[in-house]
């Protein structure tokens, strides 16, 4: 890989993806930084600013072909090389199953499996060229085991796995890894207050480690991923999870 270019978070708005974009700017990462909304983003940028790292900020939506075209092009025309990407877009639809609507599925599988393949075209088409790179693909333990009303959001992780093996072997002739990147019950705003509650600590308590995972959690096979330490590593899905995985059924 020539000498770091910039990390591209997606969904990098709040949450982990926030997370990821502050990690890789304190790592010494110029950032991109990419939504939806792109005035989500500033309060991240000036934060990343403050603390001394790098960021842009382009507004992308992965589901729209024409959006993540033109925010490539965008950073293109700006001179911005982006040689790492986090591939961290995406939704989740709880209901059971039979529940579940067409357009509900759609939304779901558009955003976390056609959007990870679209984003991860496009940056592949630019690492060819530029030295290689490597893209991390955010599935999740779902990929490989299921739980109760995730359907749609599991077959998508599930798609996520198989689609970072087959572009892992495709790319890596150009310098390019691919790998997928697995986390298991991580506590964020948006989950906390259900695992707080009976039903989520008995969850907890299935868990190896006995606790939920935190956003820091995640740094050490992030940062393996995204640099030289991981140089040899591509088509692997990695589970940060606790030991949830290997748990009794």
């Amino acid at each position: 890989m020539n000498s770091p270019g910039s990390a591209l978070v997606t969904g990098a708005s709040s949450g982990l993806g926030a997370h990821f974009a502050r990690t890789l700017a304190s790592s010494g990462r110029s950032v991109v930084l990419a939504a939806r909304r792109i005035d989500a983003l500033h309060a991240l940028k000036r934060d990343i600013e403050e603390a001394g790292g790098a960021a842009e900020a382009v507004a992308l939506d992965v589901t729209d072909e024409r959006s993540v075209d033109d925010a490539f092009a965008a950073l293109d025309r700006a001179g911005v090389r982006v040689d790492v990407v986090v591939n961290n877009a995406g939704l989740t639809d709880a209901r059971p199953a039979l529940d579940i609507t067409a357009a509900g599925w759609d939304r779901v599988v558009d955003t976390n499996l056609r959007g990870v393949f679209l984003v991860a075209q496009a940056a592949a088409r630019r690492m060819k060229d530029g030295g290689g790179g490597s893209i991390i693909n955010v599935a999740s333990i779902l990929g490989h085991r299921v739980a109760g009303s995730v359907a749609s959001y599991a077959a998508s992780k599930a798609g996520v796995v198989r689609l970072t093996e087959a572009l892992a072997l495709e790319w890596a002739r150009f310098g390019i890894r691919v790998n997928a990147l697995c986390p298991g019950y991580v506590e964020t705003d948006l989950n906390r207050d259900f695992f707080n509650s009976d039903a989520g600590q008995a969850l907890v308590r299935r868990i190896p480690q006995r606790r939920l995972g935190q956003p820091g959690d995640l740094d050490g096979a992030l940062l393996l991923l995204a640099t030289d330490a991981g140089r040899y590593i591509t088509g692997t899905s990695l589970a940060v999870d606790g030991g949830h995985l290997v748990s009794s059924l």
